[in-house]
């Protein structure tokens, strides 16, 4: 410290720019209230400091999902972009009546591939029509100085474009450019990643109390299906395949997830996932063949509303706009398919298919629950899943619960 005679500390008066120099000449000279001058810096200089220690706590340090130290000033974050338009799941939890207030560009994946969902925030914040549709981030057509142009604060990345951003030298030129980086995980290992990946938000966009709010509720929603099945002995799990965006490609099958993702969700929901068993990694391409030989207990696709970017596909259009009669159908044409009504899960109506896009968000703990019943039925004969995704919109969206999100054989 820099003290001069009168024992004020003249670095931190200097660092505030609070006190003048002709303020410091009125305080010798006064002599209003008989105060001395040390007594003045006794009262002044705590104030001073704790007002120095308000400057500095502005930048916060937070460590995102790719174990990253960033230095982020909340304050700052007025203008993001989202790596993916689908991370609106996470920002609606985090701030229920504006979650896109401060979104200046996306990539239109939610708008493409979720497009229900879309028209919904859309009718509840037309403003959200202006957000600048930026591309993928590691394509051609991605422009930084677009980004630039945005006045973009923060970039929010999922974790598994790491490496692209990474290579691409995405991540070098928004350093340059002097805007933040952050990576979130609810896709490759959301068991794992989702609490850290909210916490972090919740300190990065100024939603800390919202964020934890909604942790809490997390943590008892998937408590409610481990506390059942960790006791489950493993000779009496089923076997599961998972059949990821199953009738996407309406004639090319199949392809499956490994010990991530809904398969991690299989295994904790009480279930064997039969990608585990056979190959490392996030997911992998299936012969059919191999499941015709295996013969799975359950068979669980996935599906969404894909039929507007890819108007042949056969997936079940789940989503917000979806219907149960058309679910049906559509989930009656994939069990048809040449070979699959020979097999067990097909005969027994253990054939299902859920929303894919629970595969990337917060909300997979309702893709636990859902499995957990198919699974056990009288175990979770009193977990009501319906009401559970109902109270999730009530209490954490801005939007309400409609259409159809998982299907049964009927």
């Amino acid at each position: 410290m820099n003290i001069n005679d009168n024992g004020f500390d003249l670095d931190l008066l200097s660092y505030t720019s609070i006190v003048s120099s002709s303020f410091l000449t009125q305080l010798k000279e006064t002599k209003v209230f008989n105060l001395k001058l040390t007594s003045v810096k006794n009262i002044i200089a705590p104030v001073l400091l704790g007002l120095s220690c308000q400057l500095s706590a502005a930048i916060i340090e937070v460590t995102d999902i790719a174990g990253r130290q960033v230095n982020i000033d909340p304050d700052k974050i007025k203008h993001i972009v989202l790596g993916e338009g689908r991370l609106t799941y996470t920002l609606a939890l985090l701030d229920k009546k504006n979650p896109l207030g401060r979104v200046v560009g996306w990539k239109d994946d939610l708008i493409k591939y979720d497009p229900d969902a879309y028209r919904k925030y859309l009718a509840a914040f037309p403003e959200i029509k202006n957000i600048e549709n930026l591309g993928s981030p590691f394509g051609g057509d991605f422009s930084l100085e677009k980004i630039i142009d945005l006045d973009t604060n923060l970039f929010i990345l999922n974790l598994g474009n790491l490496l692209k951003a990474q290579e691409s030298g995405l991540l070098t030129k928004l350093d340059k450019a002097g805007i933040k980086v952050v990576f979130v995980d609810f896709r490759q290992r959301p068991t794992q990643n989702t609490v850290p990946s909210l916490l972090m938000l919740g300190k990065v966009l100024g939603r800390e109390k919202e964020a934890n709010t909604f942790i809490d509720y997390y943590v008892a929603q998937m408590r409610a299906v481990r506390s059942v099945v960790i006791n489950k002995k493993l000779a009496d799990r089923p076997l599961v395949f998972i059949e990821k965006a199953a009738g996407f490609n309406p004639d090319k099958c199949c392809s499956t997830f490994g010990a991530a993702n809904l398969g991690r969700l299989v295994d904790e929901a009480g279930g064997i996932n039969w990608g585990s068993r056979k190959f490392p990694g996030f997911s992998s391409k299936v012969n059919p063949e191999a499941i015709f030989n295996d013969d799975p207990d359950f068979i669980i696709g996935t599906g969404a509303n894909w039929a507007e970017a890819k108007p042949n596909t056969a997936a079940v259009l789940f989503g917000y706009e979806a219907t149960q009669e058309l679910a049906q159908e559509r989930l009656q044409a994939l069990a048809n398919r040449k070979g699959w009504t020979e097999l067990k899960s097909v005969k027994e109506k253990n054939f299902y298919s859920i929303y894919h896009q629970f595969y990337n968000s917060p909300y997979h703990f309702i893709a636990l629950q859902v499995f957990a019943k198919w699974f056990y039925p009288e175990d979770f004969s009193e977990l009501d899943v319906d009401a559970n995704f109902k109270e999730l919109h009530d209490k954490f969206l801005p939007i309400d619960v409609s259409g159809v999100f998982w299907q049964k054989l009927k």
